[in-house]
């Protein structure tokens, strides 16, 4: 975890940093390191290259890659070609490794996802669909049972004086959603407004809260289900005190400028996981992932509602930010609308 404004040598964030690096590096070795030039000058796809699929990491990278371990290796048989997995411990971790064209597939989170489309030359294909039918989750911020915080007037009675524990900046419910619905709204930004600010992931802001090492942290209801089967204790030691409204799933994306056959055989397996005659072994593959019941059909647009969190968290900034002058104020204001209406538009295109 990261103290702001405190040396940061031993601190969580840090030790997570070169944990997600080392693996990273690790699985370089053994990923397949694509040609972009050779693509893009329309060089033919090797049918036996190995393919690489990327996991946005649920708990851990090692828990993850064991989670998918049975539905990608049907994939690779699905597809009679080999299929190696990448999981990290960050969100900049698999970001670089999509930016460096060593990720074919991927399974992300809205934010990341929309950076892999809009700039990664990346395509949605399909969006998870949860066996309890809920067409997403929400983000949370949590104290400890016995904590005096159970108001959110609470919170913002006490500036300086909290500890706050959140994810990356990349994650929608650890940082974006709770920073536009929570924080923005007061003019207020959450690494100025706490003591101390740690940046973890969702499983190890929840275990600070419940062992007292942090006053309120932000977190997600689906990972809080999760939370609550590996660590049912500390879980019983949680109380949320505020809940987002509703995030859109996790999505699957992939290259664009993988041959259009196999992007639709790809898809075409994702999307039927489930769902034929083996249905009852591959369901039970995908419960090992948590409560998934498979994947459903989704394109580029239904990113958009990840890039309005975005132009939300932007637009509030602006407003309540001191400006030399009323015009700068209005000049960013456009700026951050046309930006908007361009991303937008091409999502849509797509």
């Amino acid at each position: 975890m990261q103290d702001q404004g405190k040396p940061a040598s031993h601190s969580w964030s840090c030790r997570f940093i070169r944990l997600g690096l080392l693996l990273l590096l690790a699985a370089s070795a053994v990923a397949p390191v694509r040609a972009w030039a050779q693509r893009a000058a329309g060089a033919d796809e090797d049918p036996r290259a190995p393919l690489t699929f990327g996991i946005l990491p649920i708990g851990g990278p090692a828990e993850s890659l064991e989670a998918w371990s049975p539905m990608l290796a049907d994939l690779r048989k699905a597809l009679n070609r080999p299929v190696r997995a990448i999981s990290v411990t960050t969100y900049e971790g698999i970001a670089q490794a999509i930016s460096e064209q060593r990720v074919d597939i991927a399974f992300l989170s809205g934010r990341l996802a929309l950076d892999a489309v809009t700039r990664q030359n990346m395509q949605v294909v399909a969006h998870l669909t949860r066996g309890d039918g809920s067409r997403g989750y929400n983000a949370v911020l949590i104290v400890a049972t016995d904590s005096p915080i159970r108001t959110l007037d609470q919170v913002f009675a006490q500036p300086g004086k909290l500890k706050y524990a959140r994810a990356e900046s990349l994650s929608v419910s650890g940082y974006l959603v709770p920073e536009t619905q929570v924080f923005a709204t007061r003019g207020l930004d959450s690494d100025t407004y706490f003591a101390t600010v740690h940046i973890d992931n969702h499983q190890n802001n929840a275990l600070a809260i419940a062992n007292g090492e942090a006053d309120i942290a932000s977190n997600n209801t689906a990972d809080l289900e999760r939370f609550a089967q590996r660590f049912p204790e500390q879980y019983a030691r949680l109380r949320v005190i505020w809940r987002s409204s509703l995030i859109p799933h996790a999505v699957i994306v992939l290259r664009t400028d993988l041959p259009s056959s196999l992007r639709e055989r790809i898809a075409t397996f994702i999307t039927n996981y489930g769902k034929g005659k083996d249905g009852p072994r591959e369901l039970a593959n995908l419960h090992l992932i948590h409560d998934i019941s498979g994947f459903a059909p989704a394109s580029n647009d239904d990113l958009a509602p990840f890039a309005d969190i975005e132009y939300t968290l932007e637009r509030r900034r602006a407003t309540t930010a001191q400006w030399v002058s009323e015009a700068a104020r209005e000049a960013r204001l456009k700026k951050i609308d046309e930006d908007h209406r361009a991303l937008l538009a091409q999502l849509h295109s797509h």
